[in-house]
């Protein structure tokens, strides 16, 4: 049985500069909001919204039906 550890390790990642970079700390600064955009898109929104949404379209497709069926 073999026990050693043939990986190499994983080297820290390193900017440009080749000056190590802290990606935790970095992503947690980072001002972009990138993961809450992410979260807003994936966090479902409450059926009875969705409901309202779907009645205040339907309000408007009937308004528009009877504009073009009276001709306006």
């Amino acid at each position: 049985m073999n026990n050693t550890d043939d990986s190499k390790p994983v080297a820290p990642p390193v900017d440009t500069s080749g000056k190590p970079v802290d990606v935790v700390k970095r992503d947690l600064e980072d001002g972009d909001d990138a993961a809450h955009a992410v979260d807003e898109v994936v966090t479902p929104t409450a059926n009875r919204v969705k409901e309202q949404d779907t009645e205040t379209l339907q309000r408007k497709i009937d308004e528009i039906e009877r504009k073009v069926a009276d001709g306006n």
